[in-house]
């Protein structure tokens, strides 16, 4: 039996990690996966030994506040590793936790692969030298990201992002509103303020703010706002209670894709749901607010002017980014409503995100299985 270690740190590397594993099942039979897994992965067999949500933490003074619980649980882990070696060990993302998991494990003469490549691209380039230490090899979603690694002699496959290839080139934006039972005419709004619940925490006065601000512009306005928990839904409906005023907000049990699908305009918190607004083709605003100290570290360290996936793939501000100080319900409003009212723009945005899926669109699992299992005899 071939034995594959794997740890996912939050819900966009669960999915990547469950597609990964589907593919090398259908090729091979015979290997386990073990590590720290979400409900996707689990789902195809994968057997975690701790909740994914203890990786969940995002933000510099979050992560110091788990630090001391994160540094105990990666060293468990280690040790379950170093006691019962793998053929291989898989990180997906999670970089600052995953590298040190796999240099200790490199220098044991276990052979790493590290999924998704983090953002050099963007800022602490100077990890490289790191990385070159802890991997055998890094699978880049992107197709920028090859180069910076053979640059510094790091063996790296481009295996194009999951989401293109599960995503159609053509929205079915009438499919997706009779799904949600949402009226053909009325002006959508899709409104993602993260994932996690630090994000939430940020994000959910102003987007109810946001809301109050369109919907006094445009009546025919309808807010949804998918959640995937019970506690980021338990902050956004007291949001929605702090606000004092009825408002067509509707909060969903996940269905993010529905909701990005069938919206008109995407006011989304930058990360991956960036991505997949613009693999849509939706016009959007990215916007992001964190704890000053964080926002003050990052803004020091940032090597692009932009943070959106999608305007970082192309190069330019294809869709407005209103960061920190500049995420004012006012401000993310106006800017929606202007998008939505703007059809050259619009044309030209959903031409800027075609160009990417295709570029993106690569049978990514298929050729990560290809990879990893060229490590393994």
């Amino acid at each position: 039996m071939i034995r594959i270690g794997i740890v996912a740190g939050e819900a966009s590397g669960d999915l990547l990690g469950s597609h990964l594993i589907q593919a090398l099942k259908q090729k091979r039979s015979d290997i386990e996966f073990v590590g720290i897994a979400g409900p996707k992965m689990i789902s195809e067999g994968a057997k975690s030994l701790y909740p994914i949500e203890r990786l969940s933490v995002r933000g510099y003074l979050e992560v110091i506040k788990h630090l001391w619980g994160l540094l105990k649980l990666r060293r468990e882990l280690l040790n379950h590793f170093l006691s019962d070696p793998p053929d291989l060990f898989i990180g997906i993302d999670a970089p600052d936790f995953n590298f040190w998991l796999e240099r200790k494990l490199k220098n044991k003469g276990v052979k790493t692969i590290h999924y998704v490549s983090p953002s050099i691209w963007a800022w602490r380039k100077n990890r490289i030298n790191k990385i070159k230490k802890a991997v055998n090899q890094v699978l880049a979603l992107f197709p920028f990201e090859p180069a910076l690694y053979k640059e510094k002699g790091v063996p790296v496959a481009y295996v194009g992002h999951p989401l293109a290839d599960m995503l159609p080139i053509e929205p079915d934006v009438a499919g997706a509103r009779e799904i949600l039972k949402l009226d053909a005419d009325a002006l959508i709004v899709a409104m993602l303020p993260g994932s996690r619940q630090s994000e939430v925490q940020q994000h959910a006065d102003l987007f109810v703010q946001t809301a109050k601000q369109i919907f006094a512009q445009q009546p025919n306005a309808i807010f949804l706002v998918p959640l995937i928990t019970r506690e980021t839904r338990r902050i956004f409906e007291l949001a929605i209670f702090n606000e004092h005023e009825a408002l067509p907000i509707q909060l969903l049990f996940g269905h993010a894709h529905d909701a990005m699908e069938a919206a008109n305009v995407v006011i989304v918190a930058s990360g991956t749901a960036t991505l997949e607004a613009a693999l849509l083709k939706k016009p959007m605003v990215i916007t992001y607010r964190m704890s000053n100290m964080s926002w003050q570290l990052l803004k020091r360290m940032r090597l692009q002017p932009y943070v959106g996936l999608p305007n970082i793939l192309a190069e330019k501000f294809v869709v407005p980014e209103l960061l920190q100080d500049d995420a004012t319900a006012e401000k993310i409003a106006q800017t929606a409503l202007d998008l939505v009212n703007d059809k050259e723009k619009l044309a030209a945005i959903k031409s800027e995100f075609t160009d990417i899926h295709y570029q993106l669109k690569q049978n990514t699992a298929e050729k990560a299985a290809i990879a990893v299992l060229s490590h393994l005899k």
